[in-house]
């Protein structure tokens, strides 16, 4: 994984740039709805032929979960005799995903720390439970209060503990403040508790962070987000995140990141390229990003990005579960997996 800093801190960047080198070096050479999941599936065995080459040829330093539910998918559609499509499907299932974390982050982070620790891999999560997270959307949640936040925060760091890990840090939340929508602690409230827990999270040494900024289509102008992200603790986070759940293509997410990274001191990001193979849907509307038709998976995840300000690309966003219940789809976060079988079949990847 990348260690970059930004100009700011100029005297730290030979060390961070000594930090790449050594970790990608040690990195590469480690070696719902819809159709029932039982727990009890056992693990995929390896994929074979173009889809595991395609899968080796990303170089990816990222944790994949044996237990997720494109991999469990594909061992029930086996079991079935649908071997084609369970092939296909391991486009998703063989490659790293976002682990999110809306709760109790005990046993699962643990486990997936534990596992990714052993396996020399950097696991990749999500930290979503900031109070008041969906500002009245669905699925409602998040922290009771302040106080609550803090300990959720506490316990997700002493989960994760000493394995690598990448945390891109509470999807939303600043766009939705630069918006407006934060809440009764206002918008200097929900910078506060980011920023503490940008600093709860750093104490780990080897947790990156990424401050998730939206993207182009939250808030039109990366230039407002600069000042939210500079209270919110971006000088001692690893970046910002940009795409995340999003279908916009790649160039279009550089740009605006490129864009707000000279507004925000240099800083670094990563970009979301679950869903954008295809770019956004032609359509407007409400729901125009609700399960759209016709996408496709992205740039499989890899720190190899060809662009100096782009520490990686992640699938945050979980390829398959359903946005909500619209075009047919299950609740909000729930597997849909023959909406997962169609981006992974339309991929050019």
């Amino acid at each position: 994984m990348p260690g970059r800093r930004r100009p700011a801190a100029p005297s730290r960047r030979p060390l961070a740039a000594l930090t790449l080198v050594l970790l990608l070096a040690l990195l590469a050479g480690c070696g719902g709805a819809g159709d029932a999941l039982p727990e009890s599936a056992s693990a995929p065995a390896p994929a074979e032929g173009p889809a595991a080459a395609a899968v080796g040829a990303a170089g990816s330093p990222f944790w994949v979960d044996p237990r997720s539910e494109a991999a469990r998918q594909v061992a029930a559609w086996e079991a079935q005799g649908r071997y084609d499509d369970a092939q296909v499907l391991r486009r998703i299932a063989d490659r790293p995903l976002a682990l999110w974390v809306p709760g109790d982050p005990g046993p699962g982070v643990r486990r997936a720390a534990a596992a990714a620790r052993a396996a020399g891999k950097v696991l990749v999560l999500a930290a979503h439970n900031l109070p008041r997270r969906a500002c009245g959307r669905q699925p409602a949640g998040g922290a009771r209060d302040a106080r609550a936040y803090r300990s959720w925060t506490a316990a997700l760091a002493a989960a994760v503990g000493d394995a690598r890990a990448l945390v891109v840090l509470e999807p939303g939340a600043l766009a939705q403040a630069v918006d407006g929508c934060t809440g009764p602690e206002g918008p200097t409230g929900r910078y506060r508790l980011l920023a503490e827990a940008v600093d709860r999270l750093k104490e780990n040494r080897n947790t990156r962070v990424y401050l998730d900024a939206g993207g182009p289509d939250r808030v039109a102008d990366p230039r407002r987000l600069a000042e939210p992200l500079r209270t919110s603790g971006l000088a001692r986070a690893d970046g910002f995140a940009l795409n995340v759940s999003g279908f916009r293509p790649d160039a279009a997410v550089r740009a605006y990141g490129a864009a707000l990274s000279a507004a925000a001191d240099g800083a670094h990001f990563v970009l979301d390229t679950g869903r954008n193979g295809e770019g956004p849907p032609p359509a407007g509307g409400p729901q125009a990003s609700c399960n759209p038709p016709g996408r496709a998976l992205g740039a499989p995840p890899t720190t190899d990005t060809g662009d100096p300000l782009v520490d990686a690309f992640l699938w945050v966003a979980r390829p398959g579960l359903s946005d909500g219940p619209c075009r047919g789809g299950p609740q909000a976060g729930h597997w849909w997996p023959e909406y997962a079988l169609g981006l992974a079949r339309r991929s050019r990847e």
